[in-house]
């Protein structure tokens, strides 16, 4: 990637940018970005990635969906958006950061555990067609 990447909290003026995946309404999303748990990857031709976190019991960060702009995948975007929130979460005293992925998707499993998350659990039939969800934890120091 040529120009600087920013990683930045998303504002209310990326809600379609953000919200594009259509996981989630734009409404929840524009809150998610009011209690700051979007976070936005730009370089200077605009946004070209992004993620969204959610805390279990409030207090657990976990990675809810990481997204990148399928001209800006493999380059760096999706991992300089984790390193952003391992930073944030680390200093604000959080041990572990999670995720997680269907367990019928073998590409989102491979880049969690390249990116160092390990495996720590499955909840079967939790998605639609009785597929499971597999867990995924990385420490954070």
């Amino acid at each position: 990637m040529s120009s600087e990447l920013i990683i930045r909290s998303a504002g209310i003026g990326d809600l379609d940018f953000v919200s594009q995946d259509g996981h989630v309404s734009s409404d929840v999303v524009a809150e998610k970005i009011g209690r700051h748990e979007v976070v936005v990857a730009c370089i200077e031709d605009g946004p070209v990635g992004y993620a969204r976190v959610e805390f279990l019991w409030s207090t657990v960060p976990f990675l809810s969906l990481i997204w990148v702009s399928r001209p800006h995948r493999r380059q760096g975007v999706g991992k300089a958006i984790l390193s952003h929130l391992e930073r944030r979460f680390a200093a604000d005293g959080h041990l572990a950061l999670f995720s997680s992925s269907q367990a019928d998707e073998a590409e989102p499993q491979a880049w969690h555990r390249r990116v160092g998350f390990e495996e720590c659990g499955i909840i079967d039939q939790i998605n639609e067609g009785g597929v499971g969800e597999v867990f995924f934890r990385k420490g954070l120091s």
